[in-house]
């Protein structure tokens, strides 16, 4: 519902509403009594700006540039959260896997550290007939000529 808006220039008064309109009443058993008497912050910005004045002949040419400047702003805005919401759960993603990964790496090191063990070698190797040697190894020294 538009309320009076008084300019230096002109005054506007309220719409009358159509005879086949319904109106709208309040709900039986509810008070008519406004809850305050100050005024909100929308119907005073409205007063202290005259939007209706500003806009009667459409946009003026003087906001386009503010308007297309923050437009841009605001794509590119929502754009870098976009993207870096996709980075933060990308980064997660390879932090689980690295975490996997180096569990991975710790379990089979393990393994191949007690596989590696002489006596280890020895069990396996035993199956194919081969036995562990109790002399230690020869040195050969070779001499130049």
């Amino acid at each position: 519902m538009k309320t009076a808006v008084r300019n230096k220039y002109r005054t506007k008064k309220k719409a009358k509403a159509p005879k086949n309109t319904l109106k709208r009443t309040a709900p039986k058993g509810a008070s008519s009594k406004k809850v305050s008497s100050r005024p909100s912050l929308f119907s005073r910005v409205e007063n202290a700006v005259s939007f209706d004045t500003s806009f009667e002949r459409g946009l003026p040419i003087r906001f386009v540039p503010y308007v297309l400047y923050f437009t841009i702003i605001g794509l590119f805005y929502i754009g870098n959260n976009h993207y870096a919401e996709r980075m933060i759960r990308k980064r997660n993603q390879l932090e689980k896997e690295v975490e996997d990964m180096r569990a991975n790496y710790t379990t089979l090191k393990a393994g191949y550290m007690l596989e590696s063990k002489q006596s280890e070698v020895a069990k396996r190797v035993k199956r194919l007939g081969l036995i562990e040697s109790d002399t230690p190894p020869n040195k050969l020294i070779i001499s130049r000529p």
